[in-house]
């Protein structure tokens, strides 16, 4: 089966070597037995959501947000109507903020966001930077990451990280993160988030396959550098926490 991924501003969205996230899942989804065209999209680019089976977009910085959001408007309606169609997207790190209402800046400029997600983001001088352990329902095993963000996010309906063991979420320590409807999933964890999780890796890939008209594997293929990546880093944020992995 040929898949198409869309990859918003590569360059300009691309802290934390967040571009990972398109390598590993692509990776997957080949190891699979599907063919796997990545196409970037840049500002001012046209773009068919129809041909697409997965939409992505990365961390940036504050500054290169608010550019990526000003073309990212473009798209609004489209991205609305492919989220209610169930095409499958992941927004990783500052990407999140733009799915909202809105972005103020640390300066109090207000810039609306696509509104495909009822919450808003007030950006603030001091930064929230750690490592984050977190439960979902998605599925029982803990999700791991690092935040660096500065930017509080409020109002938030289902959020894609139910609970903190460790860890600043939207807008409280231990309380819950991201955001996540239909098969669009937020979250502001970096590392990047699919490499790091290999379970949401295949919960990701799962929500692709399964829209495509595909039946997902019983058993994904076991990336064993990944999996030892994660017993670690999960073992031992566990420990800090008092808990087990």
């Amino acid at each position: 089966m040929n898949l198409t991924i869309l990859h918003f501003y590569p360059d300009l969205m691309n802290l934390y070597g967040s571009y990972a996230n398109v390598t590993v899942l692509s990776g997957l989804l080949q190891r699979l037995g599907h063919a796997v065209e990545i196409r970037n999209v840049v500002p001012g680019d046209g773009v068919r959501f129809a041909d697409a089976d997965f939409v992505y977009m990365g961390a940036g910085t504050e500054r290169r947000q608010k550019f990526a959001l000003s073309d990212f408007r473009r798209h609004a309606d489209e991205i609305k109507a492919a989220a209610s169609d169930g095409l499958t997207m992941l927004f990783a790190g500052t990407a999140m903020e733009l799915l909202g209402e809105s972005v103020t800046d640390a300066d109090g400029n207000t810039i609306p966001g696509i509104a495909l997600a009822p919450f808003q983001t007030a950006q603030h001088a001091k930064r929230v930077v750690g490592d984050v352990y977190a439960h979902t329902e998605l599925f029982p095993e803990a999700v791991v990451g690092f935040m660096n963000k500065c930017g509080i996010v409020s109002g938030a309906d289902s959020p894609l990280l139910s609970a903190l063991d460790m860890g600043f979420g939207n807008e409280a320590e231990h309380g819950a993160e991201g955001w996540h409807k239909h098969n669009v999933y937020a979250s502001e964890l970096t590392g990047p988030l699919l490499v790091k999780n290999p379970k949401l890796l295949e919960h990701v890939a799962a929500a692709l396959l399964s829209r495509k008209g595909l039946t997902p594997p019983d058993a994904y293929p076991v990336d064993a550098w990944a999996r030892r990546g994660y017993d670690v880093t999960a073992r031992e944020l566990a420990a800090r926490t008092g808990g087990k992995a």
